[in-house]
């Protein structure tokens, strides 16, 4: 008689789920159970494939290479068959992200079945080739963590507190359960693979802070949440886990912070972070939106908001944020490019609507940020009336502690290319990423000289995607709107003739207008892949607004509305 137990994990695994019971009960008598710890390698490329095996419970990483994690397997999946198919050796590495239990089936069993059961075993390869085709044209649904180990700091951390407030939060995409020691301790690990099974998403809470009970929360989790009362001296976690990523094994991990006053207590993330080494992502959690906020992103149904560079055209942005706000479109996460970073630092800021108008209408049009012209040695603005109008709308904020988690991207001239900005002082990294060449000087940091990222990346919604946020909108300004001129020329005439002729409208191009656009050119091909990656894309129509024509701001705003609102009806 097949055991319940591993009839369910048979009948729920895709490979196998159409064999019938006879069938079934022949392949469970071939499976051997193991055991593999965390951090243990299953196979490695090049090494010969003498099996397939069962997740039974716990959770595989697949990689390319040492460190990038290519795909995620969960309980209930199977790893191993294509190459045991195929008979060529392993292509990447597998290991387990935490303790995992496998059942294995080796070739010569495999074979066997397929001598005695050869039309179900055909469904089987047939099936494992469906999923690798799936997966190489990215038809799967990305993986999605289901199991969270909250490990507070000290015993002051309200921790079952949050847990019962995230585990409401996630219970939209699936029901939870929170297991702590009193529920969990002693159990087995048949009884913990039940659980994981029983429900979609199950958080182990640590109250008490016995070792062996954070170890075994450590063990079960696929997500490391790391709670800390932000006012407190900044410490160490009491295990090593947390703090080092090689021991985390690959595992997400994310820093709580928890804000008793209700609004960020500033500098308290770069204190907290300087306890960990690596990539870790922290959240500050002060009000309820912040805890299912946090729900959605730690369990891969975050929602992004990418805005995009584009000069006085990038006003549009202000209109389609008035269209979203008014559809009741909310975003977990935002980033954008030279000015879509710059208005997108209000969003990810929690700034109202009415407040987003005024600031950057004062900072725009009543500023004029680019009219302190000057000798053009370095560019033809100065660049203090731009510092100064960043510093005056965001003073000495850290982008570490915006209550919404931000990036902005510039580009070094210096050789790196791309750079993601996610720390720092705010105003100076959206200088850096709105430094159209030859219009502002670039900002020069520790070295480096950093200039518009509009040069190499104007739509980032590829760092948003990458970052694992399962929906993005993006508001696209396009570098298609064309200089135009119906003169004949290749030398300037005389200044008197420039300003007869601009006069008449028909003129050379402004020096101005054709740098700002030749900054976005060159990102257009990138840009137009990045928008393949946005679920929802708006592009206003700005042909009739110049690249510094902030006074056309009326036109510029009621664009990105018209443009937001159609797209939003169309989707009903």
């Amino acid at each position: 008689m097949l055991p319940a137990h591993l009839a369910g994990l048979i009948t729920r695994t895709a490979l196998f789920a159409h064999l019938d019971d006879a069938q079934q009960a022949a392949l469970a008598r071939q499976l051997h159970w193991m055991c593999l710890p965390g951090g243990q390698t299953l196979f490695r490329p090049g090494e010969p494939a003498d099996a397939l095996y069962l997740l039974c419970s716990g959770s595989l990483g697949v990689f390319d290479g040492p460190t990038t994690l290519v795909h995620q397997l969960c309980a209930g999946e199977c790893v191993g068959e294509m190459s045991l198919l195929s008979g060529n050796p392993h292509r990447l590495a597998v290991r387990a992200l935490r303790d995992s239990e496998l059942l294995r089936l080796n070739r010569s069993a495999f074979e066997a079945l397929v001598e005695r059961h050869p039309g179900a075993m055909l469904d089987v390869a047939r099936l494992a080739v469906e999923r690798l085709m799936r997966r190489e044209h990215h038809v799967e649904a990305p993986d999605k963590p289901r199991t969270f180990a909250i490990l507070p700091v000290d015993a002051e951390v309200p921790a079952r507190e949050l847990a019962m407030k995230l585990a409401r939060a996630l219970e939209p995409f699936g029901h939870c359960a929170v297991i702590d020691a009193r529920i969990g301790a002693e159990r087995s690990s048949d009884w913990f693979a039940q659980r994981e099974a029983d429900t979609r998403f199950v958080i182990y809470l640590d109250t008490d802070g016995d070792p062996l009970w954070r170890h075994r929360c450590l063990r079960q989790a696929d997500v490391l949440l790391l709670p800390a009362r932000a006012v407190e001296t900044a410490k160490p976690w009491p295990e090593a886990a947390p703090g080092h990523p090689s021991r985390a094994r690959h595992r997400p991990r994310h820093l709580l912070l928890l804000h008793p006053a209700g609004h960020v207590l500033p500098g308290a993330a770069r204190r907290w972070r300087a306890q960990f080494s690596g990539e870790l992502t922290h959240h500050h959690l002060c009000n309820e939106d912040d805890f299912a906020r946090v729900a959605r992103l730690v369990s891969g149904h975050g929602r992004g908001l990418v805005l995009a560079g584009g000069g006085a055209r990038g006003l549009a942005h202000l209109g389609a944020l008035k269209a979203l706000r008014e559809a009741g479109q909310r975003f977990d996460v935002v980033g954008g490019t030279s000015i879509g970073s710059i208005i997108g630092a209000g969003v990810a800021l929690q700034w109202d609507t009415d407040t987003m108008m005024q600031t950057y209408h004062d900072a725009f049009v009543r500023g004029r940020p680019l009219s302190d012209w000057t000798l053009p040695l370095v560019a033809l603005t100065r660049g203090r009336r731009a510092t100064r109008m960043l510093r005056a709308a965001f003073g000495e904020v850290d982008i570490e502690d915006m209550a919404r988690p931000f990036f902005c991207v510039s580009t070094d001239l210096t050789g790196e290319d791309r750079v993601v900005h996610r720390r720092g002082p705010l105003w100076l990294w959206l200088r850096a990423s709105s430094a159209i060449p030859g219009v502002l000087p670039p900002v020069l940091h520790h070295g480096d000289v950093y200039v518009d990222g509009a040069l190499i990346d104007n739509l980032p919604t590829d760092v948003m995607s990458d970052d694992g946020i399962a929906h993005i909108t993006a508001v696209s300004i396009r570098a298609d709107v064309r200089l135009r001129t119906r003169l004949e020329a290749t030398a300037t005439p005389p200044w008197w003739r420039l300003l007869m002729n601009r006069r008449d409208d028909r003129g050379w191009p402004g020096l101005v207008s054709t740098l700002t656009r030749a900054a976005m050119v060159n990102s257009e091909e990138i840009s137009e892949r990045c928008r393949t990656l946005a679920d929802v894309l708006i592009t206003p129509s700005l042909e009739h607004v110049g690249m510094l024509d902030w006074d056309d701001w009326d036109r510029a705003v009621e664009a990105g509305y018209r443009a937001a609102v159609k797209v939003l009806e169309a989707q009903g």
